[in-house]
């Protein structure tokens, strides 16, 4: 028995072997992006206290929008149910879901990136071929995740304590516990995947189911009790009620679907070769309607196309709806009032809140646009490029068909949010189309943005998602903090006319239309003339 016993802790000895190395290499790759988002992620939850307090400061408020949440469905599918009304409370129920949802993009991005796609780029197949054990890849992604997320709890535990340690520590370990959920969760779909980008998608569609089942739970019931609540892990944080009487409980059902998850990743990870999959990408034809770039495209961004379309659609619908309550749940409250107008603009409260949901989809589109801008950068670092353009293909012909289809797919996009927020609010489409329209300016600013960085700093196009994710920050937070109108004129989306409320102004969307064609211009001048690096 003990010899049985030695033999397995040198066979797990062997399958982590220099675990500890490619740990260390994995935090230093990550040792600027990582720290930006938890950061970011704890400003927003640190910053809320304050703005609550100068919303919310007397009981009477507090109990009022505790009733108007409890009885306003669409509010709180949207946010989420208010279980007290302490401002830590008010500040797990206003920014739990979305600070959740923050880390576990974060912990998804970073485990898919040392995972799948160290296989895909053939960096890992390298570092095998050395010392290393068969499942240490695996364990140092999930490490780094978990440093990412151990830090994020810290950073809120420690800056909300003044409010209630129980509560702050409740808190912290909800967020961090959701940002493993999701570690995991990437873990176990970087086994069955074989590409890193079906990886992340997949993963996101979870994320996004998540939400969706939250969001249907907690439009049924105002306490979190809906068992489609339950089903979600976003859902797990509401229950684990922060400043609310902590349920310490609810952290064990984190805790059993990290430690399965996790046990699942490991099992499959020690079944597959490296670079395979158990859900291998199905061989598809090389002729016919793939003849053209454009073609290619399309295949390759469909999908994406078209999960975003359903989310803008459904998104949109939800927020129209909102719009009926949202006289009396803000009230009389002058400070409520006074930050959706400077969302949406100096108009009535409806059209000022249709005229902040309209820029908030907009900003949302950003999010799109650079993601489909950017997967030229993961064509051409994968290698998938140069065969492509080593046949009688230009270089700007390859890029115009991904660029059609992030150009053109934020346009629908944008199209179906206006239906949505028509069909949620029972009219005026022709309104609400074109308040969601007139967002493209800066949608497309924030592409060519992407494409100018691809095109002359190719190591440097990750970085357009810092600048969408800044845009998207200066217009949700930037508000409620009241920044000055410097601030926030520095986002595109603060320079465009507040429709539907104020009338139109067309020298702005002029103006950034114009810049965003110099900006991908440029972007594609710089892309003809340089050398294809591969990264």
């Amino acid at each position: 028995m003990t010899q049985t016993a030695a033999r397995r802790r040198l066979d797990l000895s062997r399958q982590l072997a220099r675990t500890a190395t490619l740990s260390r290499f994995a935090l230093r790759r990550d040792r600027v992006l990582v720290p930006v988002w938890v950061a970011v992620t704890a400003l927003i939850v640190l910053s809320m206290p304050s703005t609550l307090e100068g919303l919310y400061g007397t009981a009477s408020q507090r109990a009022a929008l505790l009733h108007q949440v409890a009885v306003n469905a669409s509010y709180r599918s949207l946010i989420g149910p208010l279980h007290g009304t302490s401002i830590g409370a008010l500040t797990a129920w206003r920014v739990g879901v979305y600070a959740a949802g923050l880390a576990a993009v974060t912990s998804l991005l970073v485990v898919v990136r040392h995972t799948r796609d160290e296989e895909e780029s053939g960096r890992q197949e390298l570092i095998a071929s050395g010392a290393v054990g068969r499942r240490a890849a695996l364990t140092s992604a999930l490490l780094a995740a978990a440093v990412a997320d151990a830090a994020l709890t810290a950073l809120v535990t420690a800056g909300l304590a003044a409010r209630g340690a129980a509560g702050a520590l409740a808190l912290g370990l909800g967020l961090g516990a959701v940002g493993l959920v999701f570690a995991t969760t990437a873990a176990v779909v970087a086994q069955l995947t074989e590409s890193a980008r079906l990886a992340r998608g997949l993963t996101g569609a979870v994320l996004g189911a998540a939400f969706v089942l939250r969001a249907a739970g907690d439009s049924a019931a105002d306490d979190g009790s809906s068992v489609l609540t339950w089903l979600s892990p976003l859902g797990w944080l509401e229950n684990l009620r922060p400043y609310a009487g902590e349920r310490w409980w609810v952290l064990g059902l984190f805790a059993a679907a990290v430690a399965l998850q996790a046990c699942a990743a490991y099992v499959l990870a020690g079944r597959r070769d490296l670079g395979m999959s158990f859900l291998p990408t199905r061989p598809g034809p090389a002729t016919g309607r793939l003849g053209t770039a454009g073609a290619l495209a399309w295949r390759l961004q469909r999908g994406a196309l078209l999960g975003w379309s359903a989310g803008f659609l459904l998104a949109g619908v939800v927020f129209g709806g909102l719009t009926g309550g949202v006289a009396g749940l803000v009230g009389e409250n002058a400070g409520a009032r006074e930050i959706i107008r400077r969302m949406g603009g100096r108009s009535g409260l409806t059209d000022a809140f249709l005229a902040s949901m309209t820029s908030m989809l907009g900003m949302l589109a950003a999010l799109y646009v650079v993601a489909s801008v950017l997967r030229l950068h993961g064509e051409e670092t994968s290698g998938r490029a140069e065969p492509l353009l080593a046949a009688p293909l230009g270089r700007l012909r390859w890029a115009a068909g991904h660029l059609t289809v992030a150009f053109a797919g934020s346009a629908l996009l944008m199209l179906l949010a206006g239906l949505g927020l028509s069909l949620g609010h029972g009219g005026r489409p022709a309104a609400l189309i074109g308040a969601c329209l007139v967002q493209l300016p800066a949608v497309w600013v924030v592409g060519a943005l992407a494409v100018l960085l691809h095109g002359l700093v190719p190591r440097a196009a990750p970085a357009a998602w810092a600048v969408a994710v800044a845009f998207l920050l200066i217009g949700w937070v930037g508000p409620a903090l009241d920044a000055p109108r410097a601030v926030l004129g520095l986002s595109p989306f603060g320079r465009l006319p507040k429709l539907p409320g104020a009338p139109m102004e067309w020298p702005p969307v002029l103006v950034l239309t114009a810049l965003a064609v110099l900006l991908t211009a440029a972007g594609l001048a710089g892309l003809r003339r340089r050398d294809l690096t591969g990264s």
